[in-house]
């Protein structure tokens, strides 16, 4: 690996822009993500940055229990996320439906039928360090050699 290639790791592994998606959640997991970026947590002292335009994102935060119009909106946004990309599922929502999952419910989970979710956070609601946590432990995974990757 060169020396250039080691630099862009680096800087790449500490520039993070995550996107998220709420695919019918009670918004308790929203509350939760969303402190993430107050001052107590603040997000950006670890180099990940929120973005609303999936375009432009790395990794996917997939909140709720994915309801069945969210089904294919949720395969559509993955898709629009250039590589390499990844996707997490903050809280019990896209992990197994937690209590919206009953007979005669109205909602299709988990999330992993729909894209690959690569880390989950469980919790009702998950805490945003263990959101934080996820996000950073998946860094190196996705931006470890890329640019040799694609060759």
């Amino acid at each position: 690996m060169s020396v250039l290639q080691k630099m862009k790791n680096a800087v790449r592994s500490r520039s993070i822009h995550v996107s998220y998606v709420d695919t019918g959640s009670c918004n308790g997991c929203d509350i939760e993500v969303l402190a993430c970026l107050s001052p107590r947590y603040d997000l950006e002292q670890y180099g990940i940055y929120v973005h609303n335009n999936p375009r432009e994102a790395d990794v996917l935060l997939v909140i709720g229990c994915c309801t069945p119009q969210w089904e294919d909106k949720l395969r559509s946004i993955w898709e629009k996320i250039p590589e390499p990309k990844v996707a997490i599922a903050i809280g019990n929502c896209p992990v197994s439906g937690c209590v919206f999952n009953r007979d005669g419910g109205y909602v299709n989970p988990p999330a992993e039928k729909h894209i690959p979710i690569a880390a989950t956070v469980p919790g009702c609601p998950p805490r945003p360090t263990e959101i934080i946590r996820a996000i950073l432990s998946l860094a190196p995974q996705v931006f470890e050699d890329y640019e040799e990757k694609k060759e």
